[in-house]
């Protein structure tokens, strides 16, 4: 099986699910999933099928060249399965709304264009399928129209600025190379200077910050994750602003090369610093601003800008373990940051679109598998033991403390810290506290949702109890990055600084559930009372509000609120009205008005005689 079957399945099935829509609606969404179902399996089935796939085309003789191994099988197995599983949660969350042959359709082409990023072995194949994904994201983020749209054209325009950065420098590595072949440029990248690389590096870094939405580049993301719909949101989360930190990997690791990162260079010793300084910066400040937030989607999205915070920080080291975290975070936030957006979506899909974390609470015995799965979720992102986040952190922090930044370390504790804050916040508003009234006969989410919530959480708990079976092919990608290999288990990671060992910690968590559960269980039972029965801190529960602090600090938060302002955002937006002046002079010049431009050139004409006039009379 080659790469281009997969592709040529996966474009080709966005192409059948819009036309098969036109003959029958169920036939739609049968495709959508059997196609998405295919690709998954198809991927599966390349496992440690490594090759490289020319395919030579005549224009300015380009080969195209499909390139598949560890790193790129273990990103299209993600994108694939986020994929379908999203597919999969749509079919009941999307029924009944307008325009579904094209959303099926967008949903299926930016899973087939991201895949075809991670199979490119050449820039130019490479570019292509980056800018499909680009503009068909684009059209899914302004579904929903609305403020929908000012999302999308926020996401467009940084995109696009993103994508000519990242054009220039495709343009400047094959003025100087010749080839446009990832494999050969890394090659030859030692012939260059350090300057020439720092300067190609910054351009590409551009454009996949961009899309990795990291800071300074990151204010489209807040806006287009909430905006979205949910499923495609745990796409956009999940997965395809990884697509940034794949691009930070191709250029670290591949173009630059180990043997370059670890040279006794100055100038790139202090890039991949300042990398890694920007890393602890997108941890911090976007964790703490997700406290401020009320609707939903919009706390999930800030932590979306937070954990690739993370991944930046682990993959910048340039070492075993700090690759190994960063990748193994790259899964684990796929698997608890698109399960998280999912249940968002069910509590939409039962509330009629209510996002607000002040309007709900009480849903845990209305909902219960959402509940469970939510707090799997949240506990993965905070990194708690026998989760996944918790093993990826650790590996980060390791990494951090053993390179001699204890202050990176510090930072991305701070983060934890703050996330513990907000995900406290996210559970409770929803599912504790007292559920309003309107909201009593609230049915729990279809079988449909419901089964990729389960699978997200089953996956957490796994790679959290068992971490070395997505250790084992990280391990492989750093060994052909060559790194040094780990001394992987199946139940983590064991070295001369300290061994990684979940079985001792699921078997401490065991035994001291056990005791609690003795604890409660020879003691009273319980007395059921009313909800609006209970007290906090000597105040009564108001009727319609999940607990009694619901707006406490508002006359705080209206005093700073003015200082809280995103000055990234603001001076986006300052420069977006300088230039929309500039362009409104620029029209008045070009006025479309055919005798107008007969003037210019008749001025540009006598401007040319009094010039040469000038030179021969003087």
């Amino acid at each position: 099986m080659n790469l281009q079957l997969i592709l040529l399945v996966g474009f080709g099935g966005a192409i059948v699910t819009y036309f098969a829509g036109k003959v029958w609606k169920a036939l739609r969404e049968l495709f959508a999933v059997i196609f998405s179902l295919i690709l998954v399996g198809m991927i599966i089935y390349v496992y440690n099928r490594y090759s490289d796939e020319i395919l030579k085309i005549g224009f300015l003789n380009f080969n195209i060249v499909f390139r598949l191994n560890a790193l790129s099988w273990l990103f299209a197995i993600m994108i694939s399965g986020i994929t379908f599983l999203s597919i999969l949660f749509s079919l009941k969350y999307i029924k009944g709304r307008e325009n579904l042959n094209f959303y099926y359709a967008m949903l299926l082409l930016v899973n087939a264009s991201m895949l075809g990023i991670v199979f490119a072995g050449d820039l130019i194949s490479f570019y292509i399928f980056w800018e499909i994904m680009s503009w068909s994201t684009f059209l899914l983020i302004s579904y929903n129209k609305g403020k929908a749209l000012n999302a999308g054209l926020k996401y467009i325009i940084m995109s696009l600025v993103g994508s000519m950065a990242i054009l220039i420098g495709i343009i400047l590595l094959y003025l100087k190379f010749g080839s446009l072949d990832i494999s050969f440029i890394s090659a030859n990248i030692n012939t260059v200077s350090t300057k020439y690389i720092i300067y190609i590096s910054s351009l590409f870094f551009i454009g996949f910050g961009v899309k990795s939405a990291i800071v300074p580049l990151h204010t489209w993301l807040p806006d287009a994750h909430s905006e979205a719909p949910s499923p495609f949101s745990a796409i956009l989360s999940g997965i395809l602003i990884k697509m940034g930190i794949y691009g930070f990997i191709i250029i670290l690791y591949i173009f630059w090369g180990i043997k370059i990162i670890t040279t006794l260079n100055p100038t790139l010793n202090i890039f991949t610093m300042v990398l890694s300084i920007i890393g602890a910066l997108t941890i911090v400040i976007p964790t703490f601003i997700a406290l401020l937030q009320n609707d939903a989607k919009r706390l999930l999205a800030w932590h979306s800008v937070g954990q690739m915070g993370y991944i930046i920080l682990g993959i910048s080291f340039g070492t075993s373990l700090g690759l190994a975290g960063g990748i193994f975070h790259i899964i684990n936030h796929a698997s608890f940051k698109a399960l998280l957006f999912l249940t968002v979506g069910a509590v939409e899909y039962r509330t009629q679109g209510v996002r607000d974390l002040n309007s709900l609470g009480g849903f845990i015995k209305k909902m219960p598998v959402t509940f469970i799965t939510a707090l799997i979720g949240a506990l993965g992102i905070i990194g708690v033991p026998l989760t996944n986040g918790f093993v990826s952190k650790w590996l980060i922090y390791k990494s951090s403390i053993l390179e001699g930044h204890p202050f990176l370390a510090f930072a991305a504790l701070i983060g934890t810290w703050g996330t513990i804050l907000s995900f406290y916040k996210f559970i409770h508003n929803i599912f504790l506290g007292q559920l309003p009234r309107k909201y009593e006969n609230i049915k729990k989410a279809p079988f449909s949702m419901q089964l990729p919530l389960i699978i997200l959480s089953v996956l957490i708990i796994l790679f959290g109890i068992l971490p070395g079976i997505p250790l084992k092919v990280i391990n492989a990608i750093g060994i052909s990055f060559g790194l040094k290999s780990l001394n992987v288990t199946i139940w983590g990671i064991a070295s001369d600084t300290g061994t990684l060992n979940t079985i001792n910690i699921f078997s401490a968590v065991l035994v001291a559930s056990i005791v609690v559960w003795l604890f409660f269980r020879i003691g009273k039972k319980s007395k059921k009372v009313p909800q609006e029965s209970n007290y906090a801190a000597g105040s009564y529960i108001p009727e319609g509000k999940y607990h009694y602090t619901v707006e406490f600090y508002g006359p705080l938060y209206r005093m700073i609120a003015p200082y809280l302002r995103d000055v990234i955002d603001d001076f986006y937006n300052w420069l977006a009205e300088r230039i929309k002046v500039l362009c409104n002079g620029i029209r008045k010049i070009y006025t479309g008005d055919v005798g107008i431009y007969v003037l210019y050139i008749l001025f540009f004409l006598a401007l040319l005689i009094f010039i040469y006039l000038r030179q021969v009379l003087w």
